[in-house]
């Protein structure tokens, strides 16, 4: 059994509180909010008699038998919590993004290296029915040759109306490309291989807050992409990423929801089940914890996606190479 403990105990965590609670391979001795009283919440629902909870993650990490580290605080605070874990001798899941810049996910990276700890990033696209089936039929060749891939986010209200933090508004460390795009920009890497070039035009809703008009291109393994979002307009959400190629198109929408389109032949529902993809990744986890493999996103491959994040704003138009052009090494 694996003690985990979780820091962040919004609504990202107690998802993530309520799949240990439902696993036999994990049990929550932990939780740590700032807020007292979510923490509280937190334990009281997913939790057992044996659950601790604090504000300090600091104390979090040195619970007495802890194994891994569940954290879910917003992205500028990934650093210092993630290093604390693992200076402890914890396993780190962290969510995504891996953290606020590519810089900082670099020295995750690096202190990830040093120790013999498990380390896994949230991008539940590696996961998910839909996306898994996505990749495949593009390895296959099932598309024909890919022409274009395209990512489309519409946003009516940002932060959306269940999002009730005020850090998402923020520009150092919120934003739809942050906590949205990331999703789909590693769905790019997992297609195609790394993005190795980024033009964006990139407008804000005020001064140092989010991005909230995106038209951009990207470069990857030969194959052009595109960017669009639009944010605080008339009309649905919408979140997709859809792959042309010269004899079908997929795309995945709605998160989950695989369509081909063969032109004249019309579109076909290929999947349509989410998955349980916070279990499987609990699973493979847990798998890696006991030597037995476990297929998770290295920070390696969540600082992939950074970079691209950092070029995307870095770029005003111009071709920035992720890594190299915005302030990689």
């Amino acid at each position: 059994m694996i003690q985990i403990g979780i820091v962040g105990c919004g609504v990202i965590g107690n998802r993530l509180a309520a799949a240990i609670a439902d696993h036999d391979r994990f049990e929550l001795v932990a939780a740590c909010d700032l807020d007292a009283d979510r923490a509280a919440s937190l334990a009281a629902d997913h939790g057992t008699e044996r659950t601790v909870t604090t504000t300090d993650h600091e104390a979090l990490v040195a619970t007495d038998g802890l194994d891994a580290v569940y954290v879910g605080v917003p992205p500028l605070a990934h650093r210092d919590v993630v290093a604390d874990a693992l200076a402890a001798d914890r396993h780190v899941i962290c969510e995504k993004p891996i953290a606020a810049d590519a810089e900082t996910g670099r020295e995750l990276v690096a202190l990830a290296e040093e120790t013999d700890r498990v380390t896994a990033v949230n991008l539940p696209f590696r996961y998910t029915p839909g996306f898994v089936r996505l990749r495949e039929m593009v390895e296959a060749g099932e598309v024909g040759d890919p022409r274009r891939v395209e990512l489309r986010f519409r946003f009516p209200q940002w932060p959306r109306e269940w999002q009730d933090v005020s850090w998402l508004e923020s520009r150092d460390q919120g934003g739809p490309l942050r906590e949205v795009g990331t999703h789909f920009l590693f769905g790019v890497q997992e297609l195609f291989g790394p993005i190795e070039t980024v033009s964006a035009d990139v407008g804000y809703s005020g001064p140092e807050r989010y991005e909230d008009d995106v038209v951009g291109t990207f470069r990857a393994d030969g194959v052009r992409g595109t960017v669009d979002l639009l944010c605080d307009h008339e009309g649905e959400e919408e979140n997709s990423v859809t792959v042309v190629g010269d004899e079908a198109s997929l795309s995945l929408t709605e998160w989950y929801r695989l369509v081909r389109d063969r032109g004249r032949e019309g579109e076909a529902t290929l999947v349509d089940e989410r998955g349980d993809t916070v279990r499987t990744l609990l699973t493979e986890f847990a798998d890696a914890v006991d030597g037995d493999g476990g297929d998770l996103v290295s920070f390696a491959e969540a600082t992939r996606v950074q970079e691209v994040l950092d070029a995307i704003h870095a770029s005003e138009g111009d071709s920035v190479r992720p890594g190299v052009d915005a302030g990689g090494r």
